[in-house]
């Protein structure tokens, strides 16, 4: 059997070391808080054009009301 010093199987301390080194390492946390960020944005940015876009439904279909009447 292939082992090491310490008596441990090979294959154990290279998996060890490799999820040592997995949960060490930050930078897949800047992925995460940048997508955060965005959606955080985009929820912003929906909560604002909503209200605008019922408004301008009714401006449309006042315009609609008021245009159907007229003769050509």
């Amino acid at each position: 059997m292939n082992r090491n010093i310490k008596g441990e199987h090979v294959m154990y301390g290279k998996l060890k070391a490799l999820t040592r080194k997995f949960i060490a390492d930050e930078s897949g946390l800047s992925a995460v808080e940048y997508g955060l960020l965005a959606a955080g944005i985009a929820v912003g940015l929906w909560a604002v054009i909503h209200p605008l876009g019922t408004d301008l439904r009714s401006i449309y279909t006042s315009v609609q009301t008021d245009l159907s009447g007229a003769t050509p």
